[in-house]
């Protein structure tokens, strides 16, 4: 039908006027775009001097959308390319053929561009990726050339020297990527399956998969021990357990800080000084090693605690080189109804690897950290008990016949690490960790913390065979203690210039009374490293010459430690020491990166 004839029964057209037609003259022309068009309603009866101003239609395809509504039926303008549209008005039926204007090098128009999702033309967003790779695909040595230096310094500090702090160890290659890598940039609140974010689906993928292993490496059962891998440490992890578990101003009991034990069990200095946040917000008692033997004195600690009665009884230590008695401290948490927790901090590598007694058969609670022996990324991790509650049978965990009575330290203890303490866990760390729980399950993990043993026990020979003085006379795990009374501090120092390090602890001396004169030396270091037992009693003999080296040095300095340390920078014989402490150690590999 044409619309541009009037009929015969009517004073009045409608016409269609395309905007490239219009009068120049006309104030709406410049506003409508390419595809739009006007009608015009022309009336015999009008006043041929004023005619009716032409009116704008624009048609759907302009629109965001991209689509229109005929007959209430919604039309994608996208889907029918080029078909004819059909509409109707006025009550007369209307074609119009949609005409596709082709894409310009510079851009398109409205109607393309709306048509293919708003695509941005190629030159402005080759700009935008430029603009994200100029500061976000730098390497480190472009982007901060200080903060490289500095890393390349310590780099070569760890391939040139011989690492014997018992806490510290090397990663591997793969644990270094996944710290490195694009899982840190999620935010992952919450328990997996319930996260307070999206995309998490992978996440949470990993999170249970480390879950998996950890249990897997400790040879645990998911029936009856569940696990957290979020803390960020492993005084995160035990400050969790106490607000987990706990009210403000409850008791916990751990062994003491010059004893060996740990800050996070509780730790107050001499003066009543509180200096950890176990011992701000819970009230705390430790009992102690017998300063002649250097071994935990069960009796005095069992008396303590019935006087006592902790709400937390703490066995596990930083600094004790022999085995826990788990039975008897689990006879000890029965009788004054303590919770047994055990911090396996230090020897974890060890219990996975059944060269230690394992803490599971007795304790309700075990937590760690997840580098030093277990050769992981920095970070805590927490076991717990959960299902049914066991019977204590002679020291001893069994199960009960009520399975209606169940452990209550999941829901507590997850809440406790998040929200209450801490906030989204760092994926980057929990997928290294899964990288390292899964070697610690291999038979070479095992072969690994079997000489790590080995290497202890032939360094503690050496040490012993030169008359050197150990606290407890030897090791049962991966540290020794060495007695130097008042000249651990400056032995320390003499070492650190020699490229060896480790670090001073405090011990008991004769009479009973602390003296900060002992250094705690470890071996899973250099054992990830490659090194056997021969290399460890190469390693005593340069001990015991920074050792000489200290003494005459403090006889000739005096007990003024800046004079001492003033007499260490140009001394002949620290340089010698330090050229053949750097000769040996370069001969070794370094886990994660060539030398």
């Amino acid at each position: 039908m044409d619309l541009t004839q009037p009929p015969m029964n009517s004073g009045m057209s409608l016409g269609f006027l395309s905007h490239i037609s219009s009068p120049k003259n006309s104030n709406w022309s410049s506003k409508i775009a390419d595809d739009s068009i006007a009608f015009q309603i022309d009336s015999r009866v009008g006043d041929p001097l004023n005619p009716l101003p032409s009116i704008p239609l624009q048609l759907m395809d302009q629109q965001t959308e991209n689509h229109y509504y005929n007959h209430g039926v919604k039309v994608n303008l996208n889907e029918i390319e080029e078909k004819d549209v059909e509409l109707q008005l006025l009550g007369h039926h209307m074609t119009f053929k949609r005409k596709r204007e082709p894409d310009s090098g510079s851009g398109s128009s409205s109607s393309s561009s709306s048509s293919k999702g708003s695509r941005v033309c190629s030159n402005e967003m080759e700009s935008r990726r430029n603009a994200v790779r100029a500061w976000g695909n730098q390497s480190l040595q472009n982007a901060d050339p200080d903060i490289f230096e500095i890393m390349e310094k310590e780099k070569q500090r760890q391939y040139k020297g011989i690492e014997l702090i018992a806490s510290e160890n090397f990663v591997c290659k793969a644990v270094l990527e996944a710290l490195g890598s694009h899982v840190t940039n999620k935010y992952s609140e919450g328990m997996p399956g319930a996260r307070y974010y999206g995309g998490n689906q992978y996440i949470d993928e990993i999170e249970n998969l480390c879950c998996e292993r950890a249990l897997a490496a400790f040879g645990l059962d998911s029936e009856s021990w569940g696990v957290n891998v979020q803390p960020y440490s492993c005084t995160s992890a035990n400050f969790a357990v106490y607000t987990g578990l706990l009210l403000p101003g409850d008791r916990i009991m751990g062994l003491d800080t010059p004893s060996g034990g740990n800050t996070s069990h509780g730790c107050c200095l001499p003066n009543g000084r509180k200096v950890s946040g176990a011992s701000i917000f819970f009230e705390s008692l430790s009992y102690k090693v017998n300063p002649h033997t250097g071994y935990v004195d069960y009796d005095k600690l069992e008396e303590k605690a019935l006087d006592f009665r902790p709400k937390i009884l703490i066995c596990g230590g930083s600094s004790y080189p022999r085995e826990w008695d788990y039975a008897r401290f689990r006879q000890i948490a029965d009788k004054c109804g303590a919770v047994l927790l055990c911090d396996m901090a230090q020897i974890s590598g060890l219990i996975a690897a059944k060269e230690c007694a394992s803490p599971f058969e007795y304790c309700d609670i075990v937590t760690s950290t997840t580098h030093k022996s277990l050769r992981g990324p920095r970070g805590g991790i927490i076991f717990y008990r959960k299902g049914p509650k066991l019977r204590k049978r002679g020291g001893m965990l069994s199960y009960q016949g009520d399975a209606t009575d169940k452990y209550d330290y999941e829901e507590k203890i997850n809440f406790a690490v998040f929200p209450a303490l801490q906030g989204g866990p760092h994926n980057n760390h929990i997928a290294a960790l899964a990288i390292a729980l899964k070697q610690v399950a291999t038979p070479e993990y095992t072969t690994y913390m079997q000489q790590v043993k080995k290497n202890a026990q032939a360094l503690s020979s050496a040490l012993l065979k030169r008359n050197c003085r150990l606290v407890t006379g030897g090791t049962d795990n991966h540290m020794l203690l060495w007695d130097l009374r008042n000249s651990g501090k400056t032995f320390e120092k003499v070492c650190e210039c020699c490229h060896i390090t480790l670090n001073k602890v405090t011990i008991f001396d004769d009479n009973g009374n602390i003296t900060p004169g002992g250094v705690r030396i470890g071996t899973p270091a250099m054992t990830s490293r490659g090194c056997i037992e021969s290399d460890f009693e190469l390693m005593a003999e340069f001990l015991l010459r920074a050792a000489q080296i200290a003494s005459s040095m403090q006889k000739e300095h005096g007990k003024s430690l800046k004079s001492f340390l003033q007499g260490l920078e140009n001394n002949k014989d620290i340089v010698e020491l330090r050229t053949r402490v750097e000769c040996f150690a370069t001969q070794f590999a370094m886990p994660g990166f060539d030398g």
